[in-house]
């Protein structure tokens, strides 16, 4: 196990002066501390958006399209899917733009851009604001993880393709009952468009469809049930409600800094409108109440390790990288044992075998 040391991920450091692209966008922008993202934006719109369109003409053809097809899928979908999911995650909990331009930027990155990446338009911020944190992850989530065994690839499998298959009807049943008309509307207007439009394409041209569309939308809701399966493995069946104890904070791994520190998930249920600068700090304010709770708090390793080490029982390696806050473990076989009771799925009207 480790013990806390001082955290290396990303805070805001205040800038002295801005140059005049930085100046003209924050007339727009509501907060200095997102210039990173409109800068990722910029990158999207000068690399990525122009070959996606360009994919679509016959000005590419033969080896030539498959080889710009393959450069394209890789830094679409393995460089920039990761750094624009979690920052479009970090727009949908705070507004990026002055309330003149919130609403018309914000649908034109959810209808443009965010289908280039996996993203049907209106379904992640229906989901995730309207269903996701509301619930936690407890049962009535149409993501949750409780019913599934967590250390089992059998159970993740069984997780991804019920998601896959009824994610969005379970997530429009569950607004639709709560009389969410707004949130429902807009996740079937954005769904039923996104899969017309696709099928439309296909008739234009199938092979750019596939590449630009429809693996990508396969990708990212893998993606997307992976990294909730790994936020949400360790649950207390007693209290599974426990913000503490139902969510896992990943730090000191570069991944918090392509990713906007996302892996203090603990601390974005907790604060779900915080902006990611200010979660170092307020980890090291919650730390005692971390220890008090038995949080799970790894270091050095992000989520795509936890999922790893999930599926092949390597619970030495995730004790390793254990962070022991104010000795909470007395031994590794002690957080160990936790680990693996809070790890057993939970039955619930949504239990799976």
């Amino acid at each position: 196990m480790k013990v806390l040391s001082d955290l290396t991920d990303p805070t805001y450091t205040d800038k002295s002066r801005f140059n005049s692209y930085e100046r003209f966008w924050l007339g727009f922008m509501n907060d200095k501390r997102d210039l990173p993202f409109l800068y990722l934006l910029t990158r999207i719109h000068l690399f990525i958006l122009p070959v996606a369109v360009l994919l679509f003409t016959p000005l590419l053809s033969g080896w030539i399209w498959w080889l710009t097809a393959l450069v394209y899928f890789y830094f679409s979908q393995f460089y920039f899917k990761g750094r624009f999911g979690l920052m479009f995650h970090c727009l949908c909990h705070r507004k990026m733009f002055k309330p003149g331009y919130q609403q018309k930027i914000h649908g034109y990155i959810s209808w443009i851009i965010c289908p280039l990446f996996g993203h049907t338009p209106e379904s992640y911020f229906s989901h995730h604001m309207g269903m996701h944190h509301v619930e936690n992850n407890d049962e009535e989530d149409s993501s949750s993880t409780m019913p599934y065994q967590r250390d089992s690839l059998r159970g993740f499998l069984l997780y991804f393709f019920h998601f896959l298959f009824k994610g969005v009807i379970e997530t429009f049943q569950y607004l639709y009952t709560r009389k969410r008309k707004k949130l429902y509307t807009r996740l079937t207007v954005g769904e039923c468009s996104y899969i017309a439009f696709c099928i439309v394409l296909c008739f234009l041209n199938l092979k750019a469809t596939l590449i630009v569309f429809v693996f990508p939308l396969l990708f990212a809701r893998l993606v997307m049930m992976l990294g909730n399966w790994a936020q949400h493995s360790f649950i207390d069946n007693e209290n599974p409600g426990n913000i503490y104890t139902n969510a896992i904070n990943c730090i000191n791994t570069p991944y918090n800094h392509t990713c906007w520190n996302d892996g203090y998930h603990i601390i974005h249920h907790l604060r779900p409108g915080m902006h990611y600068t200010e979660m170092p700090l307020e980890f090291f304010k919650k730390q005692d109440e971390f220890a008090r709770q038995k949080a799970i708090i790894f270091d050095g390793i992000h989520y795509l390790h936890v999922f790893y080490y999930l599926m092949t029982k390597r619970y030495d390696k995730l004790a390793r990288n254990l962070v022991n806050i104010n000795n909470t473990f007395e031994t590794e076989a002690q957080a160990i044992s936790l680990m693996k009771k809070r790890i057993q799925k939970i039955p619930g009207r949504h239990a799976h075998i």
